[in-house]
């Protein structure tokens, strides 16, 4: 199925550029449009504080904080989306429906995992900014928002654009249900890819179907495919993943994210975490 639709939530001007750059190269790949989302900090959100002993004063004087420093920043990022489609010659436009090769732009208020689930719920990927510098990638809400309440593939844009999306594209293959999902997600990009590898590993294999399985299943789908069976480096699958689809020279990685619990990963580390925070190319996940 083609890419029609690609959301893009942007909370900061930090990462967005180079998300705004990502979106702009598989808009134009795909013929798509990109929604850009921003929603802002609900105001109303300080009024519980009233309970910890502050004033009705204090209070109000914190939202009206709140709400100016809310616009301040929903403006920088609607310039900074404006400036980044100007540049890529990519038309912004309000039509419903929007033309192919299109941009649109919307704010709303709330919680921003609550709009971007439910939003990328009717888009074919959404692309998620890399946190800003200083902050946790496992912890990005809008990430985890789409992984677990969506039902369709994210792709975690890298912290600067990169040059392609989608030529050479590499698979995480490990047998798993996630794992095999992130497959047929990435079955669009994999029919148009110059080249398509499949990564495998005995630390990183799970139960279920091996590499060269998942090559004859490609091959029905007319895809060609090769195998490379990497090693972990310094005992960390994750970094051995990276590298071997670094010495592919692959721009896109397609897996399964949270074959484990997301919070066994959290506190012991995991592929995904590993690969969310260290990867320099885009990379595709579905749960």
């Amino acid at each position: 199925m083609p890419i029609r639709k690609v959301l893009l939530p942007l909370t900061g001007t930090a990462a967005g550029a180079a998300a705004l750059g990502t979106a702009a190269l598989v808009a134009r790949r795909w013929d798509a449009h990109i929604a850009a989302l921003h929603v802002r900090m609900d105001s109303r959100d300080v009024a519980p504080l009233a309970g910890e002993g502050l004033s009705g004063a204090m209070i109000e004087d914190m939202m009206s904080a709140t709400e100016r420093e809310s616009g301040n920043r929903a403006r920088a990022i609607r310039a900074l989306f404006e400036q980044a489609m100007q540049a890529e010659q990519i038309p912004v436009t309000d039509l419903t429906p929007p033309v192919r090769l299109s941009a649109s732009f919307s704010t709303t208020s709330g919680r921003e995992d609550d709009h971007v689930a439910q939003q990328a719920r009717l888009a074919d990927l959404t692309i998620v900014p890399h946190p800003d510098a200083g902050e946790d990638v496992s912890s990005s809400d809008a990430l985890h928002a789409v992984l677990f309440d969506s039902g369709r593939p994210v792709l975690i844009a890298p912290r600067a654009a990169p040059a392609s999306v989608g030529e050479r594209v590499c698979i995480a293959w490990n047998g798993t249900a996630e794992s095999a999902t992130a497959v047929f997600g990435a079955l669009p990009w994999l029919q148009r890819a110059q080249a398509v590898r499949v990564l495998a590993s005995e630390d990183y294999q799970r139960r279920g179907p091996a590499a060269e399985e998942l090559r004859v299943y490609l091959a029905l789908h007319g895809i060609q495919s090769d195998i490379r069976v990497f090693r972990s480096i310094d005992r960390e699958v994750g970094a051995g993943l990276l590298a071997a689809a670094q010495d592919f020279g692959a721009d896109l990685m397609a897996m399964g994210a949270y074959s484990h619990s997301r919070l066994r990963q959290l506190i012991l580390g995991g592929v995904t975490r590993h690969v969310l925070e260290h990867a320099a190319l885009p990379v595709m996940m579905n749960r």
